[in-house]
């Protein structure tokens, strides 16, 4: 193992970039990206876990002999939408982690953070498997893994910041772009992989009714957290032992226990307000309207007044972006975009099943035997999503307009958002659901693409909208912010599925997608633009 952490970098000069640089800034990228992407996997995997607990008549607890058919059937109801909180609490821990995480390269170092990073992700993994030995473990347990699943959601802050200080500007695109891209792929590829280990039984589990479970699909449910053990516990050594600190992404450069200390600290930051947040959904019952800001605040709060003094410095110097308009704008288009796209991630698989295999209302126990196989395709979209994203950047490149293709990608975003309300519809009201099945996929498709390439035209904006000082802070506050689609959407459906009315949900989308349409018009396209085309 050579020099942890070099006080010695300086990649814009050619000659140190080829001779030294250049191989050490690659093996950071090629240990991080599959870091980043093992994040995104275990951040999102209470989407396809959910459908797995609906399946599998976990209950929680919560159903009791004396009950009668009729109360049984109204609070099944209620369990199922505890089951869409269980993605939307990772989503409100995801998002509220990037905020600390935004800051970790700065006082602890890049190898230090991601190998602890990392490393805590084996956390929610392991508590999950032991909790889905036991179709009667406590609702709150899985609300406690789900938010510590969070972990991953907030890694993508640090992971970017670390990479942007390996390479020259000149390839800065192309290696960000990796990390982000190959990082975002760990949705789609965990949507694959959990259908598949849940159907190898290494363990026994417990039923509803206290019975040992062997050899059956209820024994292998455990595996959606235990696949992830042996290839967290790579990455995480592979960090320690190959990734390094260098110096112009932390200028005090710290030892190994003093760089992960910190980073802890911070984190343990964003973990307390996320727990508030949870606390407030889950046990108080607020209003997710209101817990989304006030999660957002504390946060803020608890990062000025309780970070140390250097971290405080810094903030002051970049809390001048909430005085300046555009911050807002672009917050609010951002999110269309990669708050879709992680939103959608976190809710299709579940909404899948509710449309189309529990298809009874009044029978939540029927499944539908014609129903399709959800889980085969459903990883599709995140795919889509992530790899389409550069091609929203090269297409703005090539127009010289971001602007431009996020109008475009807008009104397709809207009209496939409608789309899938009218076929949602269909389905709701058809004895042969399952018909509906196809185009109610192929337009949930085009809808992930164009978050895609959404996402990849807002980043071309912002650094053409901000100064060089400012566009770093904006971007790390936009994905912030964006991030709390994995909170919002699973919620949003949840509720509208257990009022009956999913479409609902999509029509709510739908207008916000047509206000981001006006606002990217007014602002940067039309006659009294004030930045034209960005």
């Amino acid at each position: 193992m050579g020099k942890i952490s070099l006080d010695k970098w300086d990649v814009e000069d050619s000659s140190f970039w080829n001779s030294t640089g250049k191989k050490i800034a690659t093996k950071n990228l090629w240990i991080s990206i599959p870091a980043l992407l093992l994040a995104f996997a275990v951040w999102i995997m209470w989407s396809v876990i959910a459908t797995k607990l609906k399946e599998f008549g976990f209950n929680f607890g919560m159903i009791t002999p004396e009950m009668s058919p009729e109360q049984i059937t109204e609070k099944l109801k209620d369990i199922n939408s505890l089951y869409y909180t269980l993605p939307a609490i990772a989503g409100l821990a995801g998002a509220t982690l990037r905020i600390p995480n935004s800051f970790l390269i700065g006082i602890g170092g890049g190898r230090n953070v991601i190998f602890i990073t990392t490393a805590l992700l084996l956390i929610p993994v392991i508590g999950t498997g032991f909790a889905l030995q036991d179709v009667n473990t406590p609702y709150l347990t899985f609300a406690i893994m789900a938010g510590l699943s969070g972990f991953g959601g907030g890694n993508f802050a640090s992971s970017m910041s670390n990479i942007s200080y390996f390479f020259p500007k000149n390839v800065q695109g192309t290696s960000l772009g990796l990390n982000a891209g190959i990082g975002n792929l760990g949705v789609g590829i965990m949507q694959k992989v959990i259908p598949l280990a849940v159907g190898v039984f290494l363990f026994s589990a417990i039923n509803k009714n206290g019975n040992i479970v062997n050899g059956e699909a209820l024994a292998g449910i455990q595996n959606a957290g235990w696949v992830w053990v042996p290839l967290l516990a790579i990455a995480a050594i592979a960090a320690f032992f190959g990734m390094n600190n260098v110096i112009t992404g932390t200028p005090k450069l710290p030892s190994t226990i003093e760089g992960i200390i910190k980073t802890l600290y911070l984190i343990v930051l964003g973990l307390l307000a996320a727990g508030v947040g949870a606390y407030m959904l889950v046990v108080l019952k607020i209003n997710m309207w209101i817990v989304l800001p006030v999660v957002v605040v504390l946060t803020l709060i608890l990062m000025r007044f309780l970070t140390p003094k250097e971290i405080r410095t810094n903030l002051s110097g970049q809390f001048v972006i909430f005085k300046n308009k555009h911050n807002w704008v672009m917050t609010i288009i951002y999110t269309m975009t990669f708050g879709s796209f992680i939103g959608f991630s976190a809710a299709f698989p579940k909404l899948c099943q509710d449309i189309f295999v529990y298809t009874d209302p009044s029978n939540p126990g029927f499944i539908n035997p014609n129903a399709p196989n959800f889980l085969t395709w459903v990883f599709l979209g995140p795919v889509i999503g992530a790899l389409i994203r550069p091609v929203g950047g090269w297409l703005s490149d090539r127009i010289n307009s971001g602007a431009t293709v996020t109008m475009y990608s807008t009104i397709a975003q809207i009209i496939a958002t409608l789309a899938v309300a009218y076929f949602i519809i269909q389905a709701k009201d058809s004895a042969t659901p399952e018909t509906y099945w196809w185009p109610f996929f192929a337009c949930f498709m085009v809808l992930f693409l164009t978050t895609g390439i959404g996402n990849g035209s807002t980043f071309r904006s912002i650094p053409n909208i901000f100064s060089k000082e400012l566009a770093g802070p904006v971007l790390g506050w936009t994905s912030a912010i964006a991030a709390y689609g994995a909170f919002i959407i699973p919620k949003v459906f949840g509720q509208q599925i257990k009022a009956g009315t999913p479409e609902y949900a999509l029509y709510g989308f739908a207008i916000y997608y047509f206000v981001c349409l006006v606002l990217n018009w007014w602002y940067y396209q039309g006659p009294k633009a004030e930045i034209k085309n960005p």
